[in-house]
């Protein structure tokens, strides 16, 4: 059975600069990647602000992969911008703009079709908005959670809440070390267990992930890739994999399984190009080869 999953986050438009060139106005944002992901394979709905610069492009993108956009709102003034460069071995980031736009004063309101969904993924983006989008649902949907350095850093307490709520938190290595304050990932994963999540997902970036659950700890490895262009997006297209196998029934090692092959695709292209592009037969062909590896 196959179920909805509600989706926040940003939208926005990116400019990276990396050794493989510099792109500008890419469609992207942590809802964009979310989106596509999950998008391919169930029904996604979005919860969002862009502004009437949004390129019509990046409409069809959301036209074609959500299921309902009754709460993306577009309002007059300029869409969130984000622009960053790249170190050589693209691990390293720095943050060259951010201009929030109409993206400054947004406040989500779901529609009542909203409040009821079965599954809510809170993309990367400020907690309070995270938070609100929690109070407002009507029942008692599966949370999934994904957040940032900045947020532990400067709303630790907002995010605190959040966590309290949750029911998966997808966190990178350093982001669970700077809230559990240990980079062991056993010892980490209990302590943010213990915060409110029943289940912590660690992402190792080219080294993979590893999903703690209860007495279950899974790991996976990251399809090889020989050519990465772009590494932004590919946490949150991990998410989007992780969160679709899920609500198609699938089992923690199916989420993780899906997720990574999509991260892999996803870091072969600028922004979501790869994404747009690939096939099922491709993304089918890395599942099984994580697959074998996982169950070897």
């Amino acid at each position: 059975m196959t179920e909805t999953i509600l989706i926040i986050g940003s939208i926005a438009l990116d400019t990276i600069e990396n050794i493989r060139g510099k792109r500008e106005d890419l469609i992207g944002g942590s809802t964009t990647y979310v989106t596509v992901a999950a998008g391919r394979s169930v029904p996604v709905n979005v919860v969002g602000v862009i502004g009437n610069d949004f390129p019509d492009e990046g409409l069809e993108i959301y036209q074609r992969y959500a299921n309902s956009l009754v709460d993306l709102e577009c309002k007059e003034g300029n869409t969130f911008r984000w622009g960053g460069r790249y170190g050589e071995n693209m691990d390293s980031r720095e943050t060259l703009f951010t201009d929030l736009g109409v993206f400054s004063d947004f406040s989500p309101r779901l529609s009542t079709v909203n409040k009821n969904v079965s599954n809510v993924f809170l993309a990367n983006i400020h907690p309070s908005l995270q938070l609100s989008v929690i109070n407002q649902m009507a029942g008692k949907p599966l949370i999934v959670t994904d957040t940032m350095n900045l947020w532990i850093e400067t709303t630790k307490n907002e995010l605190l809440k959040v966590l309290k709520k949750s029911d998966i938190l997808l966190i990178n290595e350093s982001e669970a070390e700077l809230i559990s304050g240990t980079n062991n990932i056993d010892r980490s994963a209990v302590q943010l267990r213990g915060l409110g999540p029943s289940t912590v997902v660690i992402k190792k970036g080219s080294s993979g992930a590893v999903l703690f659950h209860g007495e279950e700890k899974v790991s996976i490895g990251a399809y090889p890739v020989k050519d990465v262009i772009d590494t932004t997006g590919a946490g949150d297209t991990f998410g989007g994999g992780f969160v679709s196998a899920l609500a198609s029934g699938g089992t923690f090692r199916d989420a993780l399984i899906k997720g990574s092959a999509l991260a892999s695709i996803c870091v072969e292209g600028f922004g979501v190009e790869s994404l747009l592009e690939v096939n099922l037969e491709e993304i089918k062909k890395r599942e099984k080869f994580l697959h074998s590896v996982l169950c070897s």
